[in-house]
Protein backbone atom coordinates (compact mmCIF):
# COMPACT_ATOMS: atom_id res chain seq x y z
CA UNK A 1 0.00 0.00 0.00
CA UNK A 2 1.28 3.45 -0.74
CA UNK A 3 0.25 6.89 1.19
CA UNK A 4 0.92 10.24 0.84
CA UNK A 5 4.34 11.59 1.78
CA UNK A 6 4.06 13.53 5.56
CA UNK A 7 3.55 16.90 5.36
CA UNK A 8 -0.12 17.68 3.70
CA UNK A 9 0.61 14.19 1.64
CA UNK A 10 0.67 13.93 -1.76
CA UNK A 11 -0.36 10.43 -3.28
CA UNK A 12 -2.96 7.77 -3.48
CA UNK A 13 -3.83 5.09 -0.88
CA UNK A 14 -3.48 2.09 -3.47
CA UNK A 15 -5.42 -0.40 -1.19
CA UNK A 16 -8.97 -0.50 0.33
CA UNK A 17 -9.15 1.17 4.27
CA UNK A 18 -10.78 -1.71 5.06
CA UNK A 19 -7.83 -3.65 4.50
CA UNK A 20 -5.69 -1.64 5.68
CA UNK A 21 -7.87 -1.04 9.15
CA UNK A 22 -8.05 -4.94 9.67
CA UNK A 23 -4.17 -5.59 9.15
CA UNK A 24 -3.32 -2.84 11.89
CA UNK A 25 -2.68 -4.09 15.21
CA UNK A 26 -1.26 -0.95 16.45
CA UNK A 27 -3.32 1.30 18.77
CA UNK A 28 -3.57 3.95 16.44
CA UNK A 29 -1.37 4.38 13.57
CA UNK A 30 -2.04 8.22 11.07
CA UNK A 31 -1.95 7.39 7.66
CA UNK A 32 -2.28 10.30 6.30
CA UNK A 33 -2.09 13.51 7.37
CA UNK A 34 -3.09 16.79 4.93
CA UNK A 35 -3.72 20.04 5.52
CA UNK A 36 -7.25 20.10 6.75
CA UNK A 37 -7.81 16.22 7.23
CA UNK A 38 -6.17 13.01 8.79
CA UNK A 39 -6.87 9.65 8.33
CA UNK A 40 -5.70 7.42 10.83
CA UNK A 41 -6.44 3.77 12.13
CA UNK A 42 -6.95 2.05 15.16
CA UNK A 43 -7.36 -1.01 17.08
CA UNK A 44 -8.70 -1.25 20.52
CA UNK A 45 -8.14 -4.38 22.44
CA UNK A 46 -10.70 -6.70 24.05
CA UNK A 47 -11.89 -4.95 27.24
CA UNK A 48 -9.76 -1.54 26.05
CA UNK A 49 -11.39 2.43 24.98
CA UNK A 50 -10.17 5.27 22.99
CA UNK A 51 -10.65 6.79 26.47
CA UNK A 52 -12.72 10.11 27.56
CA UNK A 53 -11.73 13.06 25.29
CA UNK A 54 -12.81 16.24 23.86
CA UNK A 55 -11.52 17.45 20.66
CA UNK A 56 -12.41 21.27 21.12
CA UNK A 57 -11.57 22.41 17.53
CA UNK A 58 -12.11 19.34 15.30
CA UNK A 59 -14.63 17.60 13.75
CA UNK A 60 -14.45 13.24 13.93
CA UNK A 61 -15.60 10.50 11.49
CA UNK A 62 -15.36 7.01 12.61
CA UNK A 63 -16.14 4.09 10.48
CA UNK A 64 -16.14 1.15 12.70
CA UNK A 65 -14.68 -2.50 10.13
CA UNK A 66 -14.99 -5.10 12.75
CA UNK A 67 -15.56 -6.20 16.16
CA UNK A 68 -18.11 -5.11 18.68
CA UNK A 69 -18.50 -2.02 21.00
CA UNK A 70 -20.42 1.07 22.76
CA UNK A 71 -20.72 4.69 22.03
CA UNK A 72 -20.51 7.01 24.16
CA UNK A 73 -21.02 10.55 22.91
CA UNK A 74 -22.40 13.27 24.99
CA UNK A 75 -24.13 11.90 27.54
CA UNK A 76 -25.66 9.36 24.64
CA UNK A 77 -24.62 5.15 24.38
CA UNK A 78 -25.47 3.29 21.46
CA UNK A 79 -24.13 -0.11 20.58
CA UNK A 80 -21.74 -0.23 17.68
CA UNK A 81 -20.68 -3.42 15.10
CA UNK A 82 -19.22 -3.61 11.86
CA UNK A 83 -19.74 -0.76 9.34
CA UNK A 84 -21.13 1.45 12.01
CA UNK A 85 -20.57 5.30 11.68
CA UNK A 86 -20.25 7.69 14.22
CA UNK A 87 -19.81 11.25 13.24
CA UNK A 88 -18.33 13.57 16.85
CA UNK A 89 -18.69 17.07 16.21
CA UNK A 90 -16.03 19.46 17.86
CA UNK A 91 -16.21 19.94 21.37
CA UNK A 92 -18.29 16.91 22.03
CA UNK A 93 -17.19 14.83 24.95
CA UNK A 94 -16.61 10.59 23.28
CA UNK A 95 -15.22 7.46 24.23
CA UNK A 96 -15.35 4.41 22.60
CA UNK A 97 -15.33 1.01 24.33
CA UNK A 98 -14.40 -2.45 22.94
CA UNK A 99 -17.21 -4.87 24.55
CA UNK A 100 -16.64 -7.63 22.32
CA UNK A 101 -14.04 -10.60 22.87
CA UNK A 102 -12.19 -9.74 19.39
CA UNK A 103 -10.62 -6.25 18.61
CA UNK A 104 -12.56 -3.48 17.85
CA UNK A 105 -11.40 -2.27 14.28
CA UNK A 106 -12.04 1.38 12.94
CA UNK A 107 -10.66 4.15 10.66
CA UNK A 108 -11.48 7.56 11.87
CA UNK A 109 -10.95 11.47 9.94
CA UNK A 110 -10.37 13.95 11.78
CA UNK A 111 -10.58 17.62 10.54
CA UNK A 112 -8.34 19.22 11.16
CA UNK A 113 -5.80 16.71 12.11
CA UNK A 114 -5.07 15.73 15.85
CA UNK A 115 -1.95 14.02 16.12
CA UNK A 116 1.80 13.91 15.10
CA UNK A 117 2.09 12.98 10.98
CA UNK A 118 3.01 9.38 10.62
CA UNK A 119 2.54 8.87 14.25
CA UNK A 120 3.01 4.87 15.57
CA UNK A 121 1.19 3.95 19.08
CA UNK A 122 1.33 0.25 19.62
CA UNK A 123 -0.91 0.76 22.62
CA UNK A 124 -2.83 3.69 24.47
CA UNK A 125 -0.43 3.58 27.29
CA UNK A 126 1.94 4.46 24.64
CA UNK A 127 -0.48 7.17 22.80
CA UNK A 128 -1.11 8.84 26.01
CA UNK A 129 2.35 9.03 27.24
CA UNK A 130 2.94 10.67 24.04
CA UNK A 131 0.09 13.27 23.97
CA UNK A 132 0.93 14.09 27.97
CA UNK A 133 4.71 14.69 26.35
CA UNK A 134 3.81 16.72 23.64
CA UNK A 135 5.02 14.65 21.31
CA UNK A 136 1.85 13.94 19.14
CA UNK A 137 0.69 17.38 18.35
CA UNK A 138 -0.35 17.91 14.43
CA UNK A 139 1.82 19.79 12.19
CA UNK A 140 0.96 23.49 11.86
CA UNK A 141 0.69 24.79 8.72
Amino acid sequence: MVFGRSGYGQGMIDNTIVTVAERNSDFRRVLWTGKHLQLVVMTIPPGGEIGDEVHEHADQILTFVSGAGEARVAGERREIERSSQIVVPAGTRHNFVNTGPNPLVLYTIYSPPQHADQAVHRTKEEADAAETAGADEPPTG
